[in-house]
This record gives C-alpha cells, structure tokens and sequence, in this order.
C-alpha cells in the first residue's frame, strides 16, 4: 500500500491510493495513465499542425523564423535569422536560450515539421502532472475528465494549430511546477519553474509569481506556523524572478538587438505616452475594450470558473497583465499561443479546488461542467479543423506551389511570401517578400524606398488560405505594392520570369 505524506498532500481527497495488481492492464496502471493521454494528445496536436503546414497555412512569421534559429544553433552558430533582417540575431527580440535544447532533434530531422511535432509533445507533456494530480484529487475517472478538459482546451488548442513558439518549452515546466505547487513540494516547484527565465523574458514575473505564492502559503500545518525555510525560498525565487526579467529586457535584450533596445517595451508604453501612465490606466484597460473581458472569462471558462476560488490562479496574473496592458491588439484575443501558458494554470487551480471539496457529489457536478464548457468551446477553436473537409483536400494552387517551389535549388537565396517562406527555410536562406517593414515593426512602415531585392530568386503567391487575422493579399502590406515590386524587380533590378502558376510567380535574377 502506498500513502502519500500528509504535509506534501494537503488536500482531504487526496486519500492513500493502492498497487494495482500485478495482473492489471497496462492501460489501467496509474502510471502509465498521464503519458498515454500525453501520446494520445500529442498525436492529435500533431495532426492538426502538420496538416496545416502540407496545405500551407503556416508562415515565416513565425515557424520561418523559429526554424532558421533552430537550424543556425544545429549547425553550432548564434541564432541570426534572415527573415527578421540582416544579421538580426534573434536573442535581440526575446530572451529564449532555451530553444537551443530543440537543436539536436533538428539536427536528425532538419525540417520544420520537427518543430511542430516538438512542440506538440511539449503541449501534451503539461498534462502528464495535472492528470497524475487529479487522480489523487478527485479518483481515477474524474483525471480522465481532467485529461480531456486540458488536452482541448481552447488554449492549448491554439498553440497547437498556429506555427511554432517558444512558449511550448514552458508549458511543461510550468504544470510540473504547479503539481509541486499543489503537494506543498517547495523546492520542486522552483527548480521546475526556474528554467522559465530562459524561455522568455516575461516569464521572470511568472516564475516571481510562484516564489510569491510559496511565500504566502508556507506553513507547517496546525497552529498556522510558518515553515521559514520555504518563506525564504519563496521569497529568494520572487526576488529572483524579478531580477532575472529586469536584466533580460534592460541588458541582454538590448546588447543582441540591432536597435540596442527592447523591441517590445514600446507596446506597453505608447498608449499612454510613457510606462508609468500604462500602469497608472491598468486597472480600466483591463476591461477595455470588450474583447479583453471576454478573453479574460474565457480563460477561467474551461475551469468552470472554480480555479478563481484557488490562490494558485494568482500564478496567470503577470502574463494577464502583459497581454491586456499592452497596445498589441492581437494580445487581447483568444488566437494565437497567448493562452497556451495559462491552461495548466487554470486547471491546476481547478484541481486544488476540487482536491479540497468534502462532497463527492459537487466534485462530479464540476468535472460534468467542465466536460460541457469544453464540448461548447471546441467547435470555435482550431482542433475542429480536423473535422473539415478543407483540411484533407489538396488544392491546385497548393500543386502549383510545390512545382515551382522544387524549381528552387537547394542552399539558394530566397525572397519568399510569408506562407511560401517555412517551406523552404530548411534547405535554403530565405527572407521575407515583400520587404519586412523598415525597422521591424508590424504597424508601422513605409511604402516607398525600399531596399533593391539581393536574393537568387523571388516567389510571390498573393492568395492566402486563412483569411484571419491578414486580409488576403495585404501583409505585410497591401497586394498592389506587392505586384509593383514584382515588376521592378523585372523591369529594375534584373530578375527574369521563370514561370507563373496559378497566380504563383517565381522570379530569377539574371546572372549577366
């Protein structure tokens, strides 16, 4: 018989859990139960990103980006990525060393589909503690209704089916770390959470938020007695969070990036003229305009709304923060992997609510809840692609691009449209046609005097598969620019139409 300590499992439900038999399935071995969904997750994640990568919906902005990072560190050099701008080093736009681990995997298999199928399995990995937890918590049935909840829960679901990000390296380490969080195991939930500060440079504050929450939660037990070694830890990782974010965005950030500054402080500061006025306003904009209040219940949605009953839901509130202070539209919304990071955060919350209700009657009316929030939220979110049609069928334009595409030889120079670019950025240097707006910034740009193209080869397909959140044809800027550069890369610069397909124009330049 197994027990479980009593001051490493605080929760009532938490009761001792026996050895299954030596003749149980292995289906039915508590062990092996989070890593099956684990699998059964990340087959269903990669599905869906694969799928969309064969039929093109994914970009250079940003599986192009993230794969000529990952190929430059295989190949044992400093992660500068063409399609973000020459010699632009990538550590110069976010804080994220850790990427580097994904090297060695790219190496063996030098494609982006590496990528996506990595980052599936880091997506479904956060499931394997919250699983392990709710079986504890609320009994072997209720940790399957846990896997489903989390497993196609809007938020992960997004990350899944948008390209590739960094944050995929955090999700696991983060429902690790809320796991330990749960079970009172202090020194645990720090080491899982320290690595954050190498994925990116907000989550410092997230990693400070977990050294907060020990800090306040540090006690013996009985007689609220406060253990001051973990009161120490607690406060030492806050400390340490803080700092660690502070020095990435005012000194490492600054020292890789072309412009010798952080890149995306401006997003905080502009609406208000200056940082001080951002968080002076906080507390209105949190709620304006609409868009952010419906994020904000969707968030807690897939929870049904418990996990704002836990302290621990206090871990989400500095990327809350971020994202609804900041100017970034797209920051605001349900798209996109914003909310991957959020998800085992919420249903940690969700666990050590339910790990501590006496009734076992109101523990199954909650997880039937959140069965049905996430049954009603699935048809909204990405996973449904798997559904349509659209996502099985091969188009003609799709063939047309991947003839012209092939007509490229390897190791060439490539001008490529956003959707064309991570189908060649594992065998050639590709960047971005038309040019990437001067100085990098999404929003602001300029439409005359752009630099002469120096790349081999230009291809150029105007059609976009996915009508959100580009309007086709208009990124970076409007179609008309577009073809106006097409022709004086022609009729100016020297390059010669090798062929056009379907709308699809693959351009060389002449070698005279």
């Amino acid at each position: 018989m197994r027990t479980i300590d009593e001051k490493a499992s605080p929760n009532r439900r938490e009761a001792a859990l026996p050895d299954p038999p030596a003749t149980t399935p292995w289906y039915r071995r508590p062990a092996l139960v989070p890593w099956a969904w684990a699998s059964a997750l990340c087959l269903l994640y990669a599905t869906v990103a694969v799928r969309r990568h064969l039929l093109m919906r994914t970009t250079g902005y940003d599986l192009g980006i993230f794969e000529q990072a990952v190929r430059a560190y295989a190949e044992l050099r400093a992660p500068v990525v063409p399609l973000r701008g020459e010699d632009f080093n990538l550590l110069g736009d976010h804080f994220h060393p850790l990427l580097a681990t994904l090297a060695p995997l790219y190496r063996l298999g030098p494609s982006p589909l590496t990528l996506l199928v990595a980052q599936s399995a880091l997506l479904a990995l956060g499931a394997v503690p919250l699983v392990r937890w709710a079986r504890r918590a609320v009994g072997p049935r209720g940790a399957h209704a846990v896997a489903l909840g989390y497993g196609l829960s809007w938020g992960v679901a997004s990350a899944a089916a948008f390209d590739f990000h960094e944050v995929a390296l955090a999700v696991p380490l983060l429902s690790f770390s809320l796991e330990a969080l749960g079970r009172r195991r202090w020194t645990a939930a720090v080491a899982w959470a320290a690595p954050l500060l190498l994925v990116k440079e907000d989550l410092g504050l997230t990693l400070a938020a977990v050294g907060g929450y020990i800090a306040f939660r540090a006690h013996r037990g009985g007689g609220g007695r406060t253990d001051r070694r973990a009161r120490t830890l607690g406060l030492a990782t806050l400390a340490a969070g803080l700092l660690g974010s502070f020095l990435e965005i005012k000194v490492l950030l600054p020292a890789f990036a072309p412009t010798g500054g952080y890149a995306h402080g401006g997003q905080l500061a502009a609406a208000h003229g200056s940082l001080l006025g951002a968080l002076a306003h906080a507390p209105l904009d949190l709620l304006r305009p609409d868009t952010k209040a419906t994020t904000l219940i969707l968030v807690l949605a897939p929870s049904a709304l418990l996990a704002l009953r836990s302290p621990l839901v206090l871990v989400a509130l500095p990327t809350l923060a971020w994202r609804m202070a900041s100017e970034n539209v797209f920051h605001w919304g349900t798209a996109f992997h914003y909310s991957a990071i959020l998800m085992p955060v919420v249903f940690a919350g969700l666990l050590d609510v339910l790990g501590r209700e006496s009734n076992p009657r109101a523990v199954r009316a909650a997880l039937a809840t959140v069965l049905a929030v996430t049954a009603a939220l699935l048809p909204s979110f990405p996973l449904a692609q798997l559904a349509q049609r659209a996502t099985w069928h091969t188009t003609a334009h799709l063939d047309a691009a991947r003839a012209l595409l092939a007509r490229i030889p390897d190791g060439a120079t490539v001008a490529a449209s956003n959707r064309l670019a991570p189908q060649l950025t594992s065998r050639c240097t590709v960047v971005l046609f038309p040019t990437f707006p001067v100085g990098g910034r999404l929003y602001e740009y300029r439409r005359t005097d752009l630099p002469r193209p120096t790349a081999e080869w230009i291809v150029h397909d105007p059609e976009a598969p996915e009508a959100w959140p580009y309007r086709r044809g208009h990124w970076p800027y409007p179609l008309e620019q577009q073809q106006a550069e097409l022709s004086a890369a022609v009729e100016k610069y020297g390059y010669t139409l090798v062929a056009r397909r379907d709308g699809i124009t693959l351009l060389r330049r002449d070698r005279r």
